[in-house]
């Protein structure tokens, strides 16, 4: 996400709600690009998936 996006998302950057559901927007299409990407690194690059699932999917203490 950007920075502005982040802000937006949390609340703290005070924006009216239109610009706030234009990030949510923006973050879902990113989350599909990244669906796609995880699919391909999968198949074509099992060690990065394996990195980016680990990343994303693995909690932190």
């Amino acid at each position: 996400m950007t920075t502005t996006d982040r802000e937006r998302i949390s609340g703290e950057s005070g924006d009216p709600d239109k610009k706030v559901y234009e990030s949510v927007s923006r973050v879902r299409s990113r989350i599909e690009e990244l669906e796609k990407d995880a699919e391909l690194l999968e198949e074509h690059h099992p060690e990065l998936f394996k990195e980016l699932k680990k990343s994303v999917c693995e909690e932190s203490e």
